[in-house]
């Protein structure tokens, strides 16, 4: 630290650069493995339950309860983060993540419910983590690229994201075959995972992204050289408000949509393998476009992409309701685009965020941000179930669509100020 301040302005700016160069990478290298585990789970969290308690009504409450545990995992990791720094906040994270994984392969082996609950409260924890990794691609980055930092993080997920899904049978039948219930298999596979995430964030994200960067904002203005904090001129409250109530819509129609879908097809009679191509094709969605929702946040504008986000989350609710049930091209189409309205939102969303919070404060807010939306994901999931058994899937699916369009009036206000 001591040397780039020495440096000068140039050499700062320069070091800054290097740094964020490494960091990305070391950001990468993780999220492809906590990708599978984020994925893994979610493929088979509600059947699992389905079976244990004999009733649709509540498959939807294990998301319910990881996201509930993400909740908290994300306060805990924000203000750690805000604490210690990026590194031991994301490491801890991903480490409780394959704890809960243990427990909830404990939990089918032991047939019980009260287990399994406790233990998706404890895996949130890596859905929450895979989360906050994005912030720390941002803490670096100069402001009219943190759109772009923030989706290069993202778009590392898709490879661990849609392997995951697909492996879902194989690490059943490996579970069968040690004596594990079939179901649980995937867990195995999440379990590794972010215990591998945790080993190389552990190891090697050094040195830390938003130590160094509150570094660097100490020593710039000092020195008369640029800061790479650049809050927002939207005000923070403001600027706060706006990208997480993008963020917690997006979450909340996402989370019930593709919660139920894999019960949907299910009592249509698809299989495992059919299920997880279809959340494969959705997980993609939801990351592999990153990079180019990056450039078009950073070049058009927060707002309009923001606004994109419900337009897209609505035509997918849309095909999702008059989709047969027995098509899985049409329902993994309507998974694409609930992923790619996700992007947009989450994309947008962080940007907003960030643009608007000084480095002083910022992991702390961010963790809190990330609070709500894990509790509108919980929302969703606990919802889900329960409105599909009173009423239906395409019913869930429309109500969802357009919910989503709830983001444009807040936009369009937010836009008005300026």
């Amino acid at each position: 630290m001591t040397s780039t301040a020495a440096a000068g302005p140039r050499a700062s700016t320069a070091d800054a650069d290097q740094a964020q160069r490494r960091i990305l990478r070391v950001l990468v290298a993780s999220q492809i493995l906590s990708g599978a585990g984020l994925a893994a789970g979610v493929t088979v969290g509600a059947l699992l339950a389905q079976d244990m308690l004999g009733t649709t009504t509540l498959a939807g409450l294990p998301s319910a309860l990881f996201t509930a545990g993400s909740a908290l995992a994300a306060l805990v990791v924000g203000r750690m983060s805000q604490a210690h720094g990026r590194r031991p906040g994301l490491a801890t994270g991903y480490l409780t993540g394959a704890v809960g994984s243990a427990g909830v392969i404990t939990a089918a082996v032991l047939d019980s419910p009260v287990v399994l609950f406790v233990a998706l409260l404890v895996y949130g924890a890596g859905s929450a983590t895979n989360l906050q990794a994005r912030y720390a691609g941002a803490d670096l980055a100069r402001p009219g690229h943190r759109a772009r930092a923030v989706s290069t993080v993202l778009v590392a997920t898709t490879l661990g994201g849609v392997a995951g899904p697909n492996l879902a049978a194989p690490a059943g039948d490996l579970a069968a075959h040690l004596g594990i219930p079939r179901l649980a298999g995937p867990f195995v596979l999440s379990g590794l995972a972010y215990a591998l995430a945790s080993l190389v964030l552990a190891l090697w994200l050094r040195p830390d992204p938003l130590l160094l960067a509150r570094a660097l904002d100490r020593t710039a203005p000092a020195e008369g050289g640029a800061t790479v904090d650049a809050p927002g001129t939207g005000g923070i409250r403001g600027g706060v408000v706006l990208g997480a109530l993008v963020m917690v819509l997006t979450q909340l129609v996402m989370v019930a949509i593709m919660t139920m879908t894999p019960v949907h097809m299910r009592d249509h009679g698809h299989g495992t393998a059919a299920s997880g191509l279809v959340i494969a094709v959705h997980i993609g969605a939801m990351y592999l476009p990153s990079p180019l929702t990056g450039r078009l946040v950073d070049r058009y504008g927060r707002m309009k992409t923001a606004a994109a986000s419900g337009a897209t989350l609505l035509a997918a609710g849309v095909v999702a309701a008059t989709a047969p049930g027995d098509s899985v091209g049409l329902l993994a189409l309507a998974l694409a685009l609930l992923g790619l309205g996700w992007n947009f939102g989450l994309v947008s969303g962080t940007a907003i965020v960030t643009d608007a919070l000084p480095l002083a404060t910022r992991a702390r807010t961010q963790g809190m941000v990330d609070v709500s939306i894990a509790v509108a994901g919980a929302a969703g999931g606990i919802t889900s179930g329960v409105m599909v058994a009173a009423t239906s899937y395409p019913a869930l699916a429309l109500t969802c669509g357009f919910l989503s369009l709830a983001v444009l009036p807040a936009v369009a206000v937010t836009a008005y100020r300026r």
